[in-house]
Order: structure tokens, then C-alpha cells, then sequence
């Protein structure tokens, strides 16, 4: 039932994604925004009471309505809720639209519009940034945006789907990354902060319900890239990352791709005081960079079959896993 309900989902989603300001978007948006105005009062223990909440509640409503429909109306009802919620959460139309209109423009030859279109999508200040750069930023955060939108879903949805809570794994992983994007840090009070011990306690929950799906991922890219090089790179360089497991993933990129990632970061305008809008994964902070080969227009494509490709092996495990468990 998994391999189905994923793979119906994901061929819905390439015909008809959904609108990034749709009902179910703002309708979680606002629960978020309610409980940290309602609950947040700045106490340790209370943010994660106030996390558990924002992010639980979604989880358990979605796994209740599986339990019942798979009681009551039997498992092939059950599915079709499951491809609704994968269908919801997943997908890499919720971003492949960014990464498709800078692809245009530099295939054009406008690096303006290539870096404009950068600065609305991670809502960032991009200035006169070099040629390479620019693609390095677009690899960066191209990859880890199929992460958070696909493998990482994959990961959970897979094991806890495995354990009979349908897919409240898929809930649950979506949840977290969008809380912890809502409540990141930020230099000042603005409209929507929160307290630090709330920052903090989605932040490290984002970590841990990450550290397993962001390996996943990266050994996903070194399977079905350069194996040897993404391991070296993986081992070496993860580590210089400002976040450890963003690192995992993209060290495993930039060894399965022969291509150099990281280095000076952008300048976020959530530092200069602005107003981070987007869910989507940014950097604010400088690491080093892996070996490789400068980023060119070239390796744009190349991240685009490494994503494809890990999700074809995504989906073959599953429907041999699916295949033992229907003959065993």
C-alpha cells in the first residue's frame, strides 16, 4: 500500500502540483502562528510543550483519520487518504519552478533575472554575485529543498507507514521543518518572533528528526553517483558545514557530482532586519568548501538525474520490500 499511495501521489503531483498559497498552506500557517502567540512564554519547558503541540496535533489528526478509515471502510480507502497527505506533502513542483525559471535565464544568458529570481526565491540579498556562485547557491539550495520536499518525507513516511501509522511519518517530518523554519532566530523582535527557548527547542528538534533522513539521502546521491568520491566527501567535509546535516547532504552532492560547494554564504535580509517568508532552506552563515570542479551550467542537469535517480531507487526498494511482504 506505501509503494502505491507514494507512487500515485508523486504522478498526481507532476500533473497538477499545488498552488503555493493554497487553503491547507495557510490553514497550518496560521495554527503555527496561533500557538507560539497563544503558548510561547519563554520557559524551557513549555517550548517544547509548544513545539509537541504545533507539530504533534497535525501528526496525530492525520494517523487517527488512517486508523479509522482503514477500521471502518478497509484498507483501499485508507490508501487514497495516504496519497492525499503524501500528495500534500511531498513533491518537487512545491519548488522545481524556482530552480526551472534561473535554469531558463542563464540558458538565455541573463544572469540579472537568474539573480533576481535567487533573491525571491530564498528572499536574500544576492547583489553583483559572480557567475559560479550563483549556480553554486541554486545547486545548494535546489538539493537540499528536494531533501526536505522529497527523501526526507520518503524516509519517514517509509518507516513509520512500515509500523502501521500510515502516513503520519510524512506529517510529522513536513511539520517539523516548517516550524523550525516559522520560529527560526532572529536578530531583532519582528512581527511572528518568538522566544528564544521556543527558537532553540525547534531547532534542535528539526536536528534530531533530520540527522536520519539527511544521511538516507546522502547515501541515496552516492549510490546512484560517483560512490567512492561522495563517501570521501561525505567523511571529510560534512563537518565544515554551519549545520551538520545540510552538510551530510550536500558533501555527498558535491562528491557524487565532481562539484565544488560551499564557501561564503549570502547576506540573509532576516539579518538586516527584514522578513524571511520562504519554508525553503537558506545559509547564513560561511563554511568551506569541497573539492571539485567550479559549478557551471552544466552540472545543473546533472542535479536534476541525481534527483531522479534517487528517487527511482527510492521507489524500487519500496515495491521489492512491497513484493517480499505480499509473497512472504
Amino acid at each position: 500500500m506505501s509503494f502505491l499511495a507514494l507512487l500515485f501521489a508523486l504522478l498526481i503531483e507532476q500533473a497538477r502540483p499545488l498552488s503555493s498559497d493554497n487553503g491547507l498552506r495557510r490553514l497550518l500557517r496560521n495554527w503555527i502562528s496561533w500557538i507560539s502567540r497563544t503558548l510561547d512564554a519563554g520557559h524551557h519547558q513549555l517550548a517544547w510543550t509548544t513545539w509537541s503541540l504545533a507539530v504533534g496535533v497535525p501528526t496525530l489528526v492525520t494517523l487517527s483519520v488512517h486508523w479509522l478509515l482503514l477500521y471502518f471502510l478497509g484498507w483501499p480507502v485508507a490508501m487514497v487518504w495516504s496519497v492525499c497527505v503524501l500528495y500534500a506533502s511531498l513533491g518537487f513542483r512545491q519548488f522545481s519552478h524556482h530552480f526551472t525559471d534561473i535554469r531558463d535565464a542563464l540558458d538565455a544568458g541573463d544572469e540579472r533575472l537568474a539573480r533576481e529570481l535567487l533573491a525571491q526565491w530564498q528572499h536574500v540579498s544576492v547583489g553583483s554575485l559572480p557567475r559560479s556562485e550563483l549556480l553554486r547557491h541554486v545547486i545548494e539550495h535546489s538539493v537540499l529543498s528536494a531533501h526536505r520536499h522529497v527523501f526526507g518525507v520518503l524516509a519517514w513516511f517509509s518507516v513509520l507507514a512500515a509500523l502501521g501509522f500510515g502516513p503520519a511519518g510524512a506529517v510529522f517530518y513536513r511539520m517539523s521543518a516548517w516550524v523550525s523554519r516559522a520560529w527560526q532566530a532572529s536578530a531583532q523582535p519582528k512581527k511572528g518572533w518568538v522566544s528564544e527557548p521556543l527558537q532553540m527547542a525547534a531547532q534542535t528538534a528539526w536536528h534530531r528528526v533530520d540527522w536520519l533522513p539527511a544521511r538516507v539521502t546522502a547515501v541515496a546521491f552516492a549510490v546512484v553517483g560517483n560512490f567512492e568520491e561522495a563517501i570521501d566527501c561525505w567523511r571529510t567535509h560534512a563537518q565544515r558545514f554551519p549545520d551538520d546535516n545540510d552538510g551530510v547532504v550536500l558533501s555527498a552532492t558535491a562528491g557524487a557530482l565532481n562539484v565544488r560547494l560551499g564557501g561564503e554564504a549570502l547576506n540573509a535580509q532576516a539579518e538586516r532586519g527584514g522578513t524571511l517568508l520562504s519554508d525553503e532552506p537558506h545559509e547564513s552563515q560561511d563554511s568551506e568548501s569541497t573539492p571539485g570542479r567550479a559549478p557551471e551550467l552544466a552540472h545543473l542537469p546533472s542535479v536534476v538525474g541525481l534527483v531522479w535517480r534517487s528517487v527511482v531507487l527510492w521507489m524500487v526498494l519500496l515495491a521489492l520490500l512491497t513484493l517480499a511482504r505480499l509473497l512472504g
